[in-house]
């Protein structure tokens, strides 16, 4: 994919080369001593350009981890940082661990222990290296992180920017936890907004009863199907889990759902829809927009010609294999690739690292004296309706609202909504005015 879209464009000798390749991988192996011996754990730590620093990237858990997975996933991050302006180079890591197969307190142990792996060659630091969650990970670990980092250097006053996506309390955002699924939906909503990119999909009108399937019900899965049924009034007809598929032409209730999965460990049994034992299958299944968000290479060369939906969007890191791509694209499926529809992540990531660097809230110095002006304006459009005998009144909801100043959670949101709508129309550009650039994922490629 990267070679096709370098190929369309005037760089200069070897440099195509250098940007394809990673810069560095680094290699680790460390012992725990558990359950009365030592286990021995192999983690990865990849930086594929250090064009700017810090360089960032997630870390997974997973015994699928392996060197080229994250050399691949560093590459796709610096792309990613660049289509969407983010001033980061790209880099990645893993550990090749089942995290289901130990509790809280080995887990803890063995994410310090890598850590501190890390750490002595500089593969974690708010200047240089910046990790944040992946599959397999999530707040509880970037928190141990955090914290082992600060141990081993006491004396950095932006020890807390050394990891991004951290809970609220050990100095995360807020909407960090949500930012990739949310970043699919204002890039759903984006796409609507261009009636040129929806009649190259076969799609008119708006998001809402659009039917819906999402493969993986995870961090990202999840609110990506929550915001877009209950915000966006798309019916997800279908969801996808290890265990099998639950389908309902009507709409699932993802909450309900979710709370299934949490309590019996997956989706068989839930009442809100038909159970297909074949998920994967489920992937064929007619619909408007299917949005795979758990594993890489879901849709290949063997299954791609029976995907039947008109737009896919990416949620996943490389759920399209790249000779799936080109049979899609013949079929006139329109794909909003993951170079862009999951840097929602990253994007709400730089946030949280500006703030720890500023070691302010986001809001906190203005939000007040929003308020105060917005009332010094309703006050005197009162004044004047009683003094003119109008007597008009501000409609229900309105007045409250609008003397609310945004808080961090509004200005988050704002910030990743913009960065969404502003990459996609410099993809939308290099689409629909270059008569060599015949996808949405070559053009995003070009744009990087």
């Amino acid at each position: 994919m990267f070679t096709h879209a370098a190929g369309l464009m005037s760089l200069a000798p070897g440099l195509e080369e250098k940007i394809r390749v990673c810069n560095s991988t680094y290699t680790v192996r460390f012992g725990v001593r558990l359950r009365g011996q030592i286990h021995t754990f192999t983690g990865y730590r990849s930086v594929h350009s250090e064009h700017m620093e810090p360089v960032k990237g997630g870390i997974r858990y997973s015994l699928d981890v392996n060197q080229d997975e994250v050399e691949a996933l560093a590459a796709l991050m610096t792309y990613k940082c660049a289509l969407v302006e983010v001033p980061f180079g790209g880099s990645k890591g893993g550990l090749c661990i089942d995290p289901r197969a130990w509790n809280e307190d080995e887990l803890e142990r063995i994410t310090r222990r890598f850590t501190y792996e890390l750490s002595r060659r500089n593969l974690i630091s708010p200047s240089q290296n910046v990790p944040a969650p992946d599959m397999g990970t999530g707040e509880r670990e970037m928190a141990w992180m955090a914290d082992a980092y600060k141990r081993l250097h006491p004396d950095d006053i932006n020890a807390k920017a050394c990891v991004t996506g951290k809970p609220r309390t050990a100095g995360g955002i807020d909407g960090r936890v949500e930012a990739t699924g949310r970043g699919v939906q204002y890039a759903l909503r984006e796409f609507f907004r261009h009636d040129d990119v929806m009649k190259q999909a076969g799609l008119t009108g708006v998001l809402a009863g659009k039917r819906v399937i999402v493969q993986g019900l995870g961090n990202v899965g999840y609110h990506a199907a929550q915001f877009l049924s209950v915000e966006d009034k798309c019916l997800i007809t279908g969801v996808i889990e290890r265990d099998g598929a639950i389908t309902n032409p009507q709409g699932i209730n993802i909450d309900a759902l979710r709370g299934h999965i949490r309590a019996t460990g997956g989706i068989k049994g839930f009442a809100g829809g038909d159970y297909h034992e074949n998920g994967l299958a489920m992937l064929e299944q007619e619909c408007d927009i299917l949005i795979p968000a758990a594993v890489e290479s879901v849709i290949h060369a063997d299954n791609a010609e029976r995907i039947s939906c008109k737009l896919i969007i990416e949620a996943a890191n490389g759920p399209v294999t790249a000779d799936a791509d080109a049979i899609l694209r013949r079929k006139g499926i329109v794909i909003i690739p993951d170079m862009y529809a999951n840097a929602g992540g990253v994007t709400v990531s730089y946030f949280e690292w500006v703030k720890n660097l500023s070691q302010i809230s986001l809001g906190r110095l203005e939000r007040r004296h929003e308020e105060a002006r917005a009332r010094m304006i309703v006050e005197e459009l009162e004044r004047l309706s009683a003094d003119t005998g109008l007597n008009w009144t501000l409609s229900k909801g309105f007045k409250e609202a609008f003397l609310t100043g945004a808080d961090e959670l509004e200005l988050v949101r704002s910030g990743l909504d913009d960065t969404m709508r502003e990459s996609f129309k410099k993809m939308k550009e290099v689409w629909i005015s270059n008569p060599k650039v015949q996808d949405m994922r070559t053009a995003a490629y070009v744009v990087a």
